[in-house]
This record gives C-alpha cells, structure tokens and sequence, in this order.
C-alpha cells in the first residue's frame, strides 16, 4: 500500500476498514445497551485517542446517558516506564453513585487506564467498567475492567480512527498498520 501521510509515515496496510469498525461498534452499542437498560450511565471518553470511537459508540447506545470527556497528558521521559501521568481535563460530571463506562482507543499496558480509574473511583461511583477500540492482551500489566472491545492487536504500530503518529492521522476513518514506528 505504502501510503505516505507526511514525509516520514507509510502505511503499510488496512487493518480495519470502515465497515469492519462500523459493524463492529453497532454490536457493541447493542450489548452495552443491554447491560444498562434501566440504569443511569455517563459514558466517559478519553481524549484525544477516543474521539472518533467515543462519538460513534454513544450515538449506537440506545440509551438516555449523559457524556463528558476527560484528558491525560505524558510526563516527558516518564509515562511509558511508570505509568504516571497527568490529568490536563477533569470531567465536569457528578459520578458518584452512577454506572461509569469509560471509552478508550487503546489499551496496551493498561498502566495509564489504571491511573485513570483510580482518579474516577475517588469521585465514588456505583461502578466502572471499560470500553476500548483497540486490546493488546499480551503486554497488559495489571488487571482492569474491559469489558467491551472492538479488536484485539498485536504490538504492530497502527493509526487512524484516533490513533496518531506525531498527531497526524487521527481523522483516518480506518486502521491502519504503519510500515515503521517513527
């Protein structure tokens, strides 16, 4: 394929088309809906990675549920030895006592998800499950609540529906695998 987005990102091939995801989050719209029928749920997306899969999986949840986002930045030269981050976007939301879904692109060690449910549970909520785009069950280092996943993926470095390299690529409407990590 060897497409090249800017002068050094080539992708390599279509992972997941537009169709494939499509399908795939009307499922679990459908699934979600139905393990919260009856219940209050504010669904929870994390920016930026979740933009495109947050905005199409509430519009597949046929359900009253209330939206807010929240937002983590990197600690240069730390995140991705210790998991530590910082909140640069609090939600605005009152979660306590209320069934909390929160939308990620990807999971990968899950060390910055568990700061992120760790920070959630201070606010006191009924509960807090997890919904993902993207899984990498093989490099998870802790156990987290994911219940709802869209694909399971290797350690391949992919962009589009969310994902970036350098912020370019985000507004792909498909996943792609990158020929390199640049």
């Amino acid at each position: 394929m060897a497409m090249i987005l800017d002068g050094s990102t080539e992708i390599r091939r279509v992972v997941y088309d537009e169709a494939t995801i499509a399908a795939r989050i009307k499922e679990l719209g459908a699934q979600i809906t139905n393990d919260f029928r009856g219940e209050e749920l504010i669904v929870i997306g994390v920016i930026k990675g979740s933009v495109y899969f947050f905005s199409d999986l509430t519009r597949a949840i046929d359900l009253p549920i209330k939206i807010d986002m929240i937002g983590f930045g990197n600690i240069p030269d730390t995140t991705s030895k210790t998991g530590v981050v910082r909140i640069t976007k609090d939600i605005d939301l009152d979660i306590s006592g209320k069934h909390v879904l929160v939308v990620e692109d990807v999971i990968r060690t899950g060390l910055t998800t568990a700061y992120l449910i760790q920070n959630l549970e201070s606010k006191k909520p009924a509960d807090i499950t997890l919904a993902t785009m993207l899984l990498n069950p093989d490099r998870l280092l802790m156990t987290i609540p994911v219940k709802y996943y869209g694909f399971e993926i290797s350690d391949s470095w992919l962009l589009g529906f969310g994902l970036d390299s350098k912020e370019i690529g985000r507004n792909l409407p498909y996943i792609a695998e990158l020929e390199k990590k640049v």
